[in-house]
Order: structure tokens, then C-alpha cells, then sequence
């Protein structure tokens, strides 16, 4: 299992002062000077996004929501989307950069508490992967709904978060999502196809919840 004691330092410590994301940069830059470790980043597209994926055709546009180091935008461009992908820290977006000199991936620095006004309907594909876990409440819900309100009209949302029940302790972070916490994409206007409950191949194993939704027409 990755140490995520620095991770969790950084974010109390910038949520004591008001601050959900500046922690992402932090910690960034602190694992890009071989200070600490992103405990989230395997440098592979995550196994769950890439059971989606498989025998579905890859066409029209993706988002990927807090992209790291770029795995799984590269994954969807190889399968055929064109790509977009955005992390709230530039030394994310530049090691994705670095890591795919080539790539005709979109990097993007980018809050998704406040995101381009011109990606709301954009996309085809949205992909949430881990993202929503990391912040508190309130900030959640506004990421929740900057999240949904990416997806194109006939668009598919994919998301992958821990899981946890009503009555279990929320824990430290990461903060898994509950199913009531994942039915608000319902709220912001999208319809559930499938809720899928998962574990992972971490060790111990992880309880996921991967659920796919859709923007009607």
C-alpha cells in the first residue's frame, strides 16, 4: 500500500486554511524533487478504466478529470478518443508533457472547482477517476456537479471512487464516496446505466464503486 502520510499532511494543512487543491502542487512538486511520493500514481491507466474500455469504440472527444501523470489519457487517445486532460498542478501537467513528448493529448492546468466556462457540454467522455475522494464536503459537491455538467448531451460519465457505507466511518483521506454521495450525478441531470461495486488488486484489497451514467439527449 502507498504512504500516503505526507499526501494527507499537505491536504489537512491546506483545507485548515481554506484551501481544498493547493496541496495538489505541493505535493507534486515535492515528489518531482524526490521529496515524497504520489500514492495514487502506478504509471499505468487504471485497470477499472480499462475494463470500461473494453469493446467500446473509441470516437469523439474525452475529458479526464485530475489526470496525474497522464495514463489514462493516453490509454483513451490509443483507443481512439481525442483527449483533453486537466490537473489542477502545473508540475503534473508538465511531467505528463515530459513523460509523452509526442502526444496529441491536450494537457491542461486547470481547478475543477473552477474549470473553462467552454468545457461545460463538451465532451463525449468524461472520466473521473479518484478525484472526488480527495476533497471535503463541500468542495466535493461543487466538483460533483462542475463534473457532470462536462458531459455532452448523449455524453457518458465514468466514475471510479472508494466506497464506503452510511454507517461506516469516514475515515481519513482519501474519503470514499457513499451511494447517496453518488447519486447526486442523478441530481446534476445525468441517468445511471450501471453501479458497479469493486475491489481492487491493491493489497489489502480496496472497495471501489465504478458507475457509469449518461446525459440524455
Amino acid at each position: 500500500m502507498a504512504d500516503r502520510t505526507r499526501a494527507r499532511q499537505l491536504a489537512a494543512a491546506a483545507i485548515a486554511r481554506g484551501d481544498a487543491t493547493g496541496w495538489f502542487e505541493e505535493l507534486y512538486r515535492e515528489a518531482d524533487a524526490g521529496k515524497s511520493v504520489v500514492p495514487w500514481t502506478d504509471l499505468i491507466p487504471h485497470p477499472m478504466l480499462v475494463g470500461f474500455l473494453q469493446g467500446r469504440a473509441g470516437a469523439g472527444s474525452a475529458l479526464v478529470v485530475g489526470c496525474g501523470f497522464g495514463d489514462d489519457a493516453e490509454e483513451l487517445f490509443r483507443r481512439g478518443f481525442q483527449v483533453t486532460a486537466f490537473d489542477v498542478s502545473p508540475t503534473a501537467v508538465a511531467k505528463c508533457e515530459a513523460r509523452f513528448p509526442h502526444s496529441p493529448v491536450l494537457y491542461v492546468a486547470a481547478d475543477l472547482l473552477h474549470p473553462p466556462p467552454g468545457w461545460a457540454g463538451a465532451f463525449d467522455l468524461v472520466v473521473e477517476i479518484s478525484t472526488l475522494q480527495v476533497l471535503p464536503p463541500e468542495p466535493r459537491a461543487v466538483a460533483l456537479a462542475n463534473v457532470a455538467k462536462f458531459v455532452a448531451p448523449g455524453g457518458t460519465l465514468l466514475v471510479v471512487a472508494r466506497a464506503r457505507e452510511e454507517y461506516e466511518p469516514r475515515g481519513e483521506m482519501p474519503w470514499p464516496l457513499t451511494r447517496t454521495g453518488m447519486d447526486q450525478f442523478q441530481t446534476c441531470g445525468l441517468a445511471k446505466v450501471s453501479f458497479e461495486e469493486l475491489y481492487d488488486s491493491e493489497d489489502p484489497p480496496v472497495r471501489r464503486y465504478r458507475a457509469v451514467y449518461v446525459r440524455p439527449e
